[in-house]
């Protein structure tokens, strides 16, 4: 209403009150937090049947609405003397608080008519923000992009409440998954199955519908702060919070793993050819949003909870503090000299790097209990990573320091992945359900994404053996380009258009 009132530029004290307002968001979310650690609270709704709007109040929610609290605190504290000056600053203001109380509804959200409802309001008010600069060609083109691709997702979100209205006459979350295991699926459950997985695959850019995200630069630095750290996380949060109703349909988590496996991959490579640094960050988004869902359709939705909460926590950090976000990623881009290994290296450093998980795994098992064959691979994946750096150390011309610091950073990667497992599962364990015990399909599954990561890192660790080959810098031009798919989304919606001059 200020915000209306005084759209322009040093709208008074709107920009101190808007502070304000997110702190007592985030105070709030935080008091809701801990009364859900002390107790069970209950949720609170207003209407009935398929209009039912609702909120959660368990600790999933409340944790994921403390998370989006903290960072709107933080954004809109940065964002009183990064605007400061700006012609539409109260506008600005005001649009943010809108997007930001729209999340805190998304994530508590407890009905799909209460997602539907905040999607769509977060939809409108990012697309307002994209366009703060409304003379920039690139920042309508993204709008446009994002509008599109954004509210394809509240369609497809739409859909699959008809189908599971018609089907079992409720949208409540938790009721829901009582009424499949007392009815089944059925061929409207199934739909709508497939339209939920669609949405969040929209809704965390996930291939091929990514590019949108690449080009929400031309929005001011706290908008992409918001979108990387929270809004973009809206397909997760969707997913976990349906995390019985999606795990009751093998096909529905199939296709999260392939879907998600893919979009991990694709954008990690991509990310390493921008020479832009916030075109890496958000390439970066893109692959980890894509790990977050392979790891929802491995049935890890602990892991995959603390996956969103670690990298909101870093996205935020990186969009707002510039300077470190550049020193960050050239450091990651060139981190000093080299070793090169041999191919014998490489092969040595893989088998040490399982064999040390495996010695990892097996204490924490007989500590704290078997781990699911789920939980193995996704940490096999992990530690493929690691092997890179081993490899490094094992090389003939490696100092021994650089030995010492590799072996340090795989025992502590393996000891760190197993030790948040536990804590995830001792935290949220009890609400979300387990992972399920694999069949054929999701065994072929493990292996494919065990085997197409270990692949990926093991070209990785033997990139400066063929760096300089030909066809190395024509697939590296192509990857800067993200395989040309931005392109034909561009073309799809008029934006390589160009008008002629007489």
């Amino acid at each position: 209403m200020f915000a209306l009132a005084r759209p322009g530029k040093r709208p008074g004290i709107l920009p101190r009150w808007s502070e304000g307002s997110a702190v007592l968001a985030f105070a709030l979310a935080l008091g809701g937090l801990v009364q859900a650690a002390l107790g069970a609270m209950p949720g609170t709704g207003l209407l009935d049947g398929a209009a039912r709007i609702a909120l959660r109040a368990d600790l999933v929610s409340t944790a994921m609405a403390s998370l989006v609290g903290f960072i709107g605190w933080i954004v809109m504290r940065y964002s009183r003397t990064y605007l400061d000056g700006e012609d539409r600053e109260g506008a600005f203001h005001g649009l943010m608080l809108l997007a930001l109380a729209a999340v805190l509804v998304f994530v508590q959200a407890g009905t799909f008519a209460t997602v539907i409802l905040a999607a769509i309001v977060v939809g409108i008010s990012l697309k307002r923000l994209l366009l703060f600069y409304p003379e920039r060609a690139e920042a309508r083109r993204a709008a446009t992009k994002f509008a599109l691709v954004w509210h394809a997702g509240d369609a497809m979100l739409a859909v699959a409440a008809a189908l599971l209205f018609v089907r079992f006459g409720t949208l409540e979350f938790v009721a829901l998954p009582e009424a499949v295991g007392a009815e089944g699926l059925g061929l409207s459950g199934t739909i709508a199955l497939a339209a939920i997985v669609a949405a969040a695959a929209l809704k965390t850019a996930s291939f091929p519908l990514h590019g949108w995200l690449t080009e929400v630069m031309e929005a001011p630095t706290p908008v992409s702060a918001l979108l990387h750290a929270g809004i973009i996380n809206s397909g997760g949060v969707l997913l976990i919070a349906n995390a019985e109703l999606v795990q009751s349909s093998p096909g529905a988590m199939a296709a999260l793993v392939m879907l998600g496996g893919l979009t991990a991959v694709f954008g990690a490579a991509v990310m390493l050819t921008q020479s832009a640094i916030k075109t890496a960050l958000a390439w970066s988004t893109i692959s980890q949003m894509g790990f977050m869902l392979l790891q929802c359709g491995l049935g890890l939705w602990t892991l995959a909870l603390l996956h969103i909460i670690a990298h909101s926590l870093y996205k935020a950090h990186a969009f707002l503090s510039s300077g470190g976000a550049v020193t960050e990623v050239a450091n990651i881009r060139r981190p000093g000299p080299v070793a090169v290994p041999s191919v014998a290296a490489v092969l040595k450093s893989f088998g040490l790097a399982i064999l040390l998980y495996a010695a990892i795994a097996g204490l924490f098992t007989a500590v704290f209990g078997p781990k699911s064959p789920q939980a193995l691979a996704l940490g096999t994946i992990l530690i493929f990573g690691v092997a890179y750096l081993v490899a490094q150390g094992l090389a003939d011309r490696a100092p021994v320091a650089l030995t010492k610091r590799t072996a340090l950073a795989s025992l502590a990667t393996a000891i760190a992945y197993f030790a948040f497992h536990v804590l995830s599962q001792a935290i949220w364990g009890p609400i979300l359900p387990a992972a399920p015990v694999p069949g054929d399909l999701e065994w072929a599954l493990i292996v494919l994404g065990v085997f197409t990561f270990g692949l990926v890192a093991f070209a990785q660790a033997l990139f400066p053996l063929w760096a300089h080959h030909p066809a190395t810098a024509g697939l590296r031009v192509h990857l800067a380009n993200g395989l040309y798919l931005n392109a034909l989304l561009d073309r799809a919606i008029g934006g390589l258009r160009s008008t002629r001059s007489r």
